[in-house]
This record gives structure tokens, sequence and C-alpha cells, in this order.
């Protein structure tokens, strides 16, 4: 298996697969797969490359400290946590919120990977994780270099530009990607390819897309088609529809999805196909952004892998 480096990371090689969307054939539609989700153990999918540029630029610095921001069962911390002990980096997570009695399995990962934990008052948190107040965190926690929550910022959409290059051209005529910060939809947008590009939302309501799009600096003539129907409630909110489409689909293709982001998008394009919303002669590419340790904070045996 080919492998690349990346960031003191050996990554494995990116591959595109045709898959089933768990509906009876049809022959004039044709799905398929970036694997972002398989390119390291630990992780993947659009982490790394929204991480990328913020590494480097620590990489370069005298204080070598990387801070940033999530929840409790954040894939971005764990990313950013292993990222950045690889490249031997300090990292610094805030974290929304109060210490519960039990730590989260993410955060008891992101521990074992040095990475120091500040517990954040909500209000506060909402405040300046997206938009950080620097003064303020560098007071608190001294020099450093700061990545939004998600890792929203032109860098991350800098970063998730190069997920194109693994996209060849002239293959494809709709490309889907599941939507937190639209930090990844902005790279993708920014790489001004010409398929359609098709957003799903994790979050409900999720109405100011066009408004992130700005601040990562995606010209405005430049806008996907966002799907508002397949947030299933929430964020990280899920049924056993979801799940059962999750076990379905890893049956028939062998490919495991987070509940969070992957499941919704991969169940709204099955639910678009059976409405006929892609035209006959389609070409669909699905990207799998990793997250999958996601799925540990669901009971135990409700998932088939």
């Amino acid at each position: 298996m080919q492998e690349t480096d990346f960031v003191n990371m050996e990554l494995n090689e990116v591959v595109i697969k045709k898959i089933s969307p768990i509906l009876p054939q049809r022959s004039d539609l044709h799905l398929y797969m970036l694997r972002l989700d398989a390119l390291h153990p630990i992780v993947s999918g659009n982490k790394l490359f929204k991480l990328k540029y913020y590494l480097e630029q620590a990489l370069q610095s005298t204080h070598r400290t990387l801070l940033t921001f999530g929840g409790a069962y954040s894939n971005h911390l764990a990313a950013t946590a292993y990222a950045a002990r690889e490249a031997g980096l300090r990292s610094i997570a805030c974290v929304r919120g109060e210490e519960g009695r039990k730590p989260s399995h993410t955060l008891d990962f992101c521990r074992s990977q040095q990475m120091e934990i500040h517990f954040m008052e909500r209000e506060l948190y909402r405040q300046i994780s997206e938009t950080p107040h620097e003064d303020f965190l560098t007071s608190r926690f001294g020099p450093h270099i700061t990545i939004p929550s998600g890792g929203f910022g032109v860098m991350g959409a800098r970063g998730a530009r190069d997920i194109a290059d693994f996209i060849p051209e002239n293959s494809f005529s709709h490309i889907c990607v599941a939507v937190g910060t639209a930090t990844t939809l902005a790279g993708l947008l920014m790489a001004g390819r010409k398929e359609k590009i098709i957003a799903f939302p994790a979050l409900k309501g999720m109405t100011d897309i066009p408004e992130r799009l700005r601040k990562l600096t995606v010209q405005n003539t430049i806008q996907p088609e966002v799907m508002q129907d397949y947030s299933f409630g929430g964020f990280g909110k899920w049924n056993m529809d979801l799940i059962s489409y999750m076990n379905r689909f890893y049956k028939v293709n062998n490919i495991p999805l987070d509940f969070v982001y992957n499941a919704k998008m991969m169940f709204g394009i099955t639910d678009l196909i059976r409405k006929g919303f892609f035209p006959p002669g389609s070409h669909i590419l699905a990207i799998h952004t990793g997250g999958l340790q996601g799925n540990d904070s669901l009971p135990a045996n409700l998932l088939a892998f």
C-alpha cells in the first residue's frame, strides 16, 4: 500500500470505492466514496487536512504550542492531540462545559496524548471558540497558535482544499459532504471544481452556511446546494432508523460510518436517490470524513461493527 508522509505521520493511500446506497440497484446512477476515513487508524478523514497548516505554523514557532476548542466527544480534539504529539508540539484544549463525574473516552484519549484539558463555562466558550479573543487566551495560556473549534478558519479551509487533489477531474457529476463548521465544504469550493457540491449539515437548521463561507473567503458566487432534512434532530442526535441504516450500509459495503456526520449524509443521499433528485447518468462521490471514534459514545452492541 502506498504511504504518504504528513507532518511526521505515515498515512495510507487515499482510495475511491464504488458503493451501494442500500437501494434496489439503478443502472443509470453510480455512487462512489472517497475513503478519507482509511487514511490513519487514529487520526482520519478531513481532520488532518484542516490541521495541516496550523501544525506547520506551530512547528515554525518558538513556543511550539497549539490551543484549540471542542466538546467532550470532539473528533477535532482527538485529532489535534494525536497530531500534536506526533509532531512534538504541546497541545491545549478548551472544552465546552463542566467536567463530568466520568471523563469521556475522547478526553481520556486526549490526556493520553499529553493534551492539557481546561473546561470552560459554556457562554464564554460560545463567544470565543470560533472567533478567539487572543489577548484573553494568551494571558491565560501563554503564547500559542490558536485553532478555532473544528479547525474553522482560513488555514483550515486551505488545508481542506487539498482534499480535491484526490478527486479525479471530469469523473463525477456531484460531490457530497457532511457539514459541521463548513470548513471542509469551503475548501472544496475553493478548489474551483466543476462538480455540483451538495452539503448535508449535521446541525439542525444550519442557515448560516453562506456567512461561514464568506468568513472563510469563499467567493459569494460559489454556493453549494444544502440539504437541511437529514440532521436527525440536531448535532449528535440519532434514532434507530439511523443506526439500522449504518448497520445495513456496513453489511453491504464493509465500510463503517459515524453517526454524527457521515451516516446522516449517506442516509440523505439514499433518500435523494429514492426521490429521483439525481438525474440519470449521475456519478456521485460521497466524501467519508472519518470521525469514527465518536461511535464509542453510543450504547454497547448497538452497531454491528
